[in-house]
């Protein structure tokens, strides 16, 4: 048995070596806008709630998401549900066999991004003015 403390294997890259990706990145952003998306549902949850419950409680959540706290919540979650959204039609063009190489890769994910933002912009926009 060979001693432990001479073994000449290589190390995994930690995160002080690895240099992020746009592919790490993004499927790292994916899994946390779906916890995101997870902890926002139950916002969603209080809103049918206390409109299923009357008038004060629906208040109560209204105050709560008028709040700066709310919107922050409202607008993370919709950020999150637009990423969400388009990083996973990204990984259905992945699925089908599409986009795989790296220059392709790094396009469809500056799309997604770009994407995220437009839509996630538009809606408060629109909410905001309209």
């Amino acid at each position: 048995m060979s001693d432990p403390s001479q073994d000449t294997r290589p190390l995994s890259p930690h995160l002080q070596i690895y240099k992020p990706q746009m592919t790490s990145v993004l499927s790292i952003t994916h899994r946390a806008t779906g916890v995101a998306l997870a902890i926002g549902s139950l916002m969603l949850l209080w809103l049918l709630c206390a409109a299923a419950t009357g008038p004060g409680a629906y208040n109560t959540f209204m105050n709560f998401a008028g709040s700066p706290l709310g919107r922050f919540m409202l607008f993370g979650w919709s950020f999150s549900l637009y990423f969400h959204l388009c990083n996973g039609i990204r990984h259905l063009f992945w699925d089908m066999g599409y986009l795989l190489n790296i220059k392709q890769a790094y396009r469809a994910g500056y799309i997604v991004l770009l994407g995220t933002i437009i839509l996630t912009l538009s809606t408060w926009i629109c909410a905001l003015y309209i």
